[in-house]
């Protein structure tokens, strides 16, 4: 199950068929040429300290190094020169810009957005976090293996993977886990959200990095489940009332959850609305009937600009879950500014 079909069951009935489909933006054509996702073999047995020490000796001020080789052209043979390139917000806004080029191409995919199945792939690539044994997380872009990519959580996600490996492409230099959460972070200001403080720093690593099935929330367990899963990562319960707010946006796939449709009458619009129609409508739904989080749902319903506060800090610390304190840039940048 995803972590969309977690909270949303009773909703179905809320929403159905009410949303209109918002007009597809304009296609922008873009040339890109096919980028390898495939990584040198592992080392015959893990050694988390090796990878994080070498992570973190690439990184300078939060920008993974990257290397060219260069030829002299006045000569038949070519003499490698090692050219570090380190990468500055500029050169991340780049990126920003791109992506949220990308993000109105999709045309007749869902309601004319490819922001909230962005915002999705960035959740869930971090939220395999478990604190207790510091693996998982946003770190390692595990979900480019199997079997984390062919988890019944991850079903459709190979949608936002191949829409970024265009940018892989175009901006070889940055890691994955950079990419992907950067894509979080443009898909909720896009769509009209708070602004996401974000530190750039992840590295890639190994197939044998992925994580086991069975991190992220089961749409066929209440309140127990939700904590256990989401206090693992480090979260409380007004953190995980707040975070469950993004399911304002989106919808559901009969091929990915077993449901159809909208979560809200405005799908690729970042707000409340999630909140209100739990309050609106006759529901058992989890967040209605535990009395703290019911606490924190009422509140967000009532005050939007309270739960995008919430909502930024909490999302930015679900970036940042699995990942070394020395590989990130020492303070967040707020992005899309460019």
């Amino acid at each position: 199950m995803s972590v969309a079909s977690a909270f949303r069951a009773p909703l179905r009935r809320a929403v159905g068929a009410a949303s209109t489909r918002r007009v597809g933006a304009q296609v922008r054509v873009s040339a890109f040429r096919g980028f390898s996702t495939e990584t040198p073999p592992p080392p015959p047995k893990q050694n988390f300290g090796l990878y994080a020490g070498l992570g973190a000796g690439a990184v300078v001020v939060g920008g993974v190094a990257y290397y060219l080789l260069n030829s002299s052209s006045d000569s038949t043979t070519a003499t490698p020169q090692v050219t570090k390139f380190v990468p500055t917000k500029a050169d991340y806004e780049k990126v920003y810009k791109r992506i949220s080029d990308l993000v109105d191409e999709a045309d007749s995919y869902d309601d004319g957005s490819f922001a909230p199945v962005l915002l999705r792939l960035a959740w869930h690539s971090s939220g395999t976090y478990s604190k207790d044994t510091n693996t998982g997380g946003s770190n390692y872009a595990t979900m480019r293996f199997e079997p984390e990519s062919l988890h019944s959580a991850n079903a459709g996600l190979h949608v936002a993977r191949n829409l970024v490996e265009k940018l892989k492409s175009e901006f070889q230099w940055i890691s994955y886990g950079d990419l992907w959460t950067l894509a979080g972070v443009c898909a909720v200001q896009e769509m009209g959200g708070p602004k996401i403080p974000w530190k750039p720093g992840r590295i890639d690593g190994f197939a044998h990095h992925a994580t086991p099935d069975g991190r992220l929330p089961d749409a066929a367990q209440g309140a127990p489940h939700l904590r256990d899963i989401f206090y693992r990562m480090g979260f409380n319960d007004q953190e995980i009332v707040a975070l469950s707010g993004a399911h304002a946006v989106g919808r559901c796939h009969p091929d990915r959850s077993g449901f159809d449709g909208p979560w809200t009458f405005s799908p690729v619009t970042f707000s409340n609305e999630y909140f209100k129609l739990l309050f609106n409508e006759t529901t058992d739904y989890v967040l209605t009937q535990d009395k703290s989080f019911k606490k924190w749902a009422k509140a967000y319903a009532d005050d939007e600009e309270l739960w995008f506060k919430d909502f930024s800090a909490a999302f930015s610390k679900l970036l940042e879950l699995g990942v070394p304190l020395d590989q990130l840039q020492p303070e967040p940048w707020i992005m899309g500014n460019a």
